[in-house]
């Protein structure tokens, strides 16, 4: 069995449509510029989004999926894929414990554990303030063994909105919180029924990449994200198995 280093960082949020998608590839185009090879991961079967995330890291985007696979079909192709770049990006899918019944089965927060991999949360704060420090503050108690490691800020409107949620989710969670995202009327992201438009479809899909790169620039703190990805422990690839097993039934590798 092989213990190796391998960089990973879960992408998650507390609902659907929080900004994911827009800061997950944000986060890919500034480590890429940062001279890092990303492997970007989606969790479920979205194809929309990761095909952004390819087009972003320039390579392929692998989607992870408890339900569909199995755990340790996920855990074989994690492995495998992982091992083709430096740092591996995971997105999640709608909010972190949403998954298949009331106990969360097969959600992002599954996922996470599973990977072993720390979780930046996002949280979009339109229209509330102290509020999203009880959101977080939920997340953390609801499964300690969830390794949340930070919050990005979403949706902020203005400094002393950034500065109150800032100093609520600091004080109250000791979580630390790695970007403060405003609202941003103008991505050239076009959504429509599945979400967004593919990059097939986009007719400046360059452009959306440059926007997201200067997002990540502009309000994020990437060096700190990937000190948190280095950190998340050794990866243990056991031959790659081939039996699936359901979620419940596998402990992390």
């Amino acid at each position: 069995m092989m213990n190796r280093p391998s960089p990973r960082i879960v992408i998650a949020a507390l609902r659907g449509g929080a900004g994911k998608t827009t800061l997950s590839l944000a986060v890919t185009v500034a480590l890429r510029k940062e001279g890092l090879i990303v492997t970007p991961f989606k969790k479920g079967p979205d194809y929309i989004d990761a095909a952004w995330l390819g087009r972003a890291a320039s390579g392929p985007c692998y989607n992870l999926d408890t339900y569909l696979m199995g755990a340790r079909q996920v855990v074989r192709s994690f492995s495998r894929h992982a091992a083709e770049g430096t740092f591996s990006l995971i997105e999640g899918n709608r909010g972190l414990f949403d998954g298949v019944n009331a106990a969360g089965e097969f959600s992002t927060a599954e996922l996470a554990k599973l990977l072993r991999a720390p979780v930046i949360l996002i949280v979009d704060c339109d229209k509330i303030t102290r509020t999203a420090a009880a959101m977080v503050l939920g997340c953390l108690h609801l499964d300690p063994a969830v390794d949340i490691r930070g919050v990005i800020l979403s949706r902020v409107n203005g400094n002393r909105h950034a500065s109150v949620i800032r100093r609520a989710v600091e004080e109250s969670t000791g979580l630390p919180v790695y970007g403060i995202v405003p609202r941003l009327p103008d991505l050239p992201f076009v959504q429509r029924h599945l979400g967004l438009i593919p990059p097939a479809e986009h007719a400046r899909v360059q452009e959306a990449l440059d926007t997201a790169g200067a997002i990540a620039r502009d309000y994020l703190d990437i060096p700190s994200l990937v000190k948190i990805a280095r950190s998340a422990p050794p990866w243990k690839v056991d031959a790659f198995p081939k039996a699936t097993l359901s979620v419940r039934d596998m402990d992390p590798p």
